[in-house]
């Protein structure tokens, strides 16, 4: 019974911290910022479904939460090489270019 209440007030604690991440990657300044509030997101996702999975007794939420943690990692790897390897100067002129077209 009190193993239940304590992983209730650790999922609601995680609930808050993910509502955080998510200000975070909405209101990032950068998009470091943004990339390590996703990540955190996805962290905590992961630990909410294995605080989940202890309060509903069902083990296949573990991999679930495992198969989302590698997904989650890839995902932040990509978006940070893609970010890393767009070609930026080329992506303001296409948007300034953009700008000067007149409106359909």
């Amino acid at each position: 019974m009190v193993i239940q209440v304590y992983l209730t007030v650790t999922a609601v604690a995680i609930l808050v911290v993910i509502g955080l991440a998510l200000t975070r990657a909405i209101l990032g300044p950068s998009v470091y910022d943004r990339a390590l509030a996703v990540n955190m997101f996805g962290t905590k996702t992961v630990l909410l479904i294995s605080v989940i999975d202890f309060l509903g007794g069902r083990q296949e939420f573990l991999d679930i939460s495992l198969a989302y943690a590698l997904i989650n990692f890839i995902s932040v790897i990509a978006m940070l090489k893609f970010y890393r390897y767009t070609d930026r100067d080329l992506v303001a002129e296409t948007a300034i270019a953009a700008e000067d077209l007149p409106p359909p």
